[in-house]
């Protein structure tokens, strides 16, 4: 039975440590200014717009020939 509540009031601990960094990290957010949240995201913006985009892969029309092969060496 001792294990038990050992378990549970360890269970306890971590809900109530999840819970205190929630709180933590909320004042955090809540600190920044309106005005530094939008600098903030204009920077981020203007970091992802600057990115190249990948190149888009050819269709793949060999696939469609190697079918072909498949078939055709079956009915042999």
């Amino acid at each position: 039975m001792n294990v038990w509540k050992a378990l549970g009031l360890a269970g306890m601990v971590g809900v109530a440590a999840s819970g205190a960094l929630v709180v933590r990290s909320e004042r955090k957010r809540r600190a920044y200014a309106p005005d530094e949240v939008r600098d903030q995201l204009h920077q981020r913006f203007a970091a992802v717009s600057e990115e190249p985009r990948p190149a888009v892969a050819p269709p793949l029309s060999r696939g469609k020939q190697l079918i072909g092969k498949l078939r055709f060496s079956r009915e042999r």
